[in-house]
């Protein structure tokens, strides 16, 4: 009998212990734009960036920890982000990381973010200053940001030309959003005028960009040699519409990285054949082996986040990339301060200053042919400036460049200057060695 209550005992305390023991859960917030100007674009992002997120738990976990999602409506509008932010940062045990997928909301987070202990990752928008770790402790525009693909850009239309002396006396139109988005191409395109001796025509287009008839009629006027496009969301396709009514050829228009995704050009089809845009590491990529897995492991399974003929294309894949880049700075933050344990905001920003991704670890995570290395540090929160250009065949993007390599001679000068402007400003000091320790 006394055998028989022994293991009744044991048996009701593993029920037991079994009922109370609680999921590890690492809390992504994600702010979306579902809606407004800009959803059609934003919202493959969103699915690609949660559908990344399922996968993760598929495969067991950050080290077993799963990931926890919830979403926030922005819209794109600043105001509705912030409010988005200040809702979310304090549950589910405390936000890991925020991406705001808008420009106007990564100005307005750079200034609380050091106060709430919470980093963000703007790949490819924000602030390209923030490449700066030294004095952006809490920002990070991993992959690229607007230098990067403005240099890389201007890189592509000087090697299609024979050189950059071919560029000299060159007129360059620069069809640009007339908000903090747009403005943050114009340095590395305006250093680079100097440098060759090209002319530059600044066409601002005011929010949300469907209003553009007066600008194409200036650049049908002017006739420039390139046309340069800083635009997201229902602008670009406006600006390819209007091309194609102003006659200007599509082989000379070169897009920015927000500006060269298939909800762009599919309503123009056949007529935007030549457009060109340049990608910071990945491009639509239906082929790979991350999308493979997705297709298998959770779309397969009824669990994908939006339609299934979406994955892979241009802006979901970078929906994957910024999840799998959140993921693993955790996995990083892990490594120091405990496997299998759910960091904070304050651990995972060492983790994403800390990031080693090699071509290997990208490969075994399914990135093999979609990335190249990504390295990060106190003093550089960027990580790697590679990009390619790709072409609108009539249908679909092609491969149309080799890799291409923003050049820091040019680029780390402007980044420094301007974050040591920026602490200037806010009364900032320059980390120190111990603190880049900590």
């Amino acid at each position: 009998m006394k055998i028989k209550h022994i293991a009744l005992a044991a048996l009701m305390a593993s029920v037991g212990a079994g009922a109370f023991a609680q999921v590890k859960e690492q809390f992504f917030p994600v702010l979306t734009g579902r809606t407004g100007p800009v959803a059609p674009n934003a919202t493959p992002w969103a699915n690609g960036h949660n559908d990344y997120m399922k996968l993760v738990n598929a495969r067991g976990g950050i080290n077993g920890v799963k990931t926890l999602l919830e979403e926030c409506e922005t819209a794109y509008a600043t105001d509705r982000g912030v409010e988005c932010y200040e809702r979310l940062k304090g549950k589910h045990g405390g936000a890991t990381v925020f991406q705001p997928l808008s420009t106007g909301i990564t100005f307005a987070l750079t200034e609380k973010i050091p106060t709430d202990k919470i980093p963000i990752i703007t790949s490819g928008y924000g602030r390209s200053d923030t490449a700066d770790g030294g004095i952006f402790k809490w920002n990070f525009p991993l992959v690229g940001h607007y230098w990067v693909a403005g240099d890389t850009v201007l890189q592509h239309i000087a090697n299609k030309a024979g050189g950059w002396d071919k560029l000299k006396g060159k007129k360059i139109a620069v069809i640009y959003h007339d908000s903090p988005f747009g403005k943050e191409l114009l340095p590395i395109v305006e250093e680079r005028s100097k440098m060759h001796g090209f002319s530059l025509q600044l066409l601002p287009v005011p929010a949300p960009g469907v209003e553009q008839k007066a600008v194409w009629l200036q650049v049908r006027k002017e006739r420039p040699d390139y046309v340069v496009m800083q635009t997201w969301g229902v602008m670009t396709a406006t600006a390819i519409k209007e091309a194609v009514a102003t006659g200007y050829p599509r082989e000379k228009m070169f897009g920015t990285w927000w500006s060269g995704a298939e909800p762009d050009l599919k309503d123009v089809g056949p007529s935007a054949k030549g457009y060109s845009a340049v990608m910071m590491q990945h491009g639509a990529e239906p082929q790979s082996d991350v999308v493979k897995e997705i297709l298998a492991k959770v779309h397969d399974k009824g669990q994908g986040t939006g339609p299934k003929d979406e994955v892979g294309s241009v802006l979901y894949m970078r929906g994957v990339m910024g999840a799998m880049l959140a993921v693993e700075g955790v996995r990083s933050a892990q490594e120091r301060f405990g496997k299998g344990n759910v960091m904070t905001g304050e651990q995972a920003r060492w983790g994403y200053e800390n990031l080693n991704l090699t071509q290997a670890k990208l490969d075994a995570l399914g990135f093999k042919g979609v990335m190249r290395p990504i390295s990060t540090s106190c003093s550089d929160h960027l990580g790697a400036n590679w990009a390619r250009v790709h072409t609108w065949d009539g249908s679909k993007f092609v491969w149309s460049s080799d890799w291409l390599h923003a050049d820091e001679q040019i680029i780390l000068p402007l980044v420094k200057a301007s974050a040591n402007k920026f602490a200037e400003q806010k009364k900032l000091t320059r980390r120190s060695g111990q603190d880049c320790q900590s």
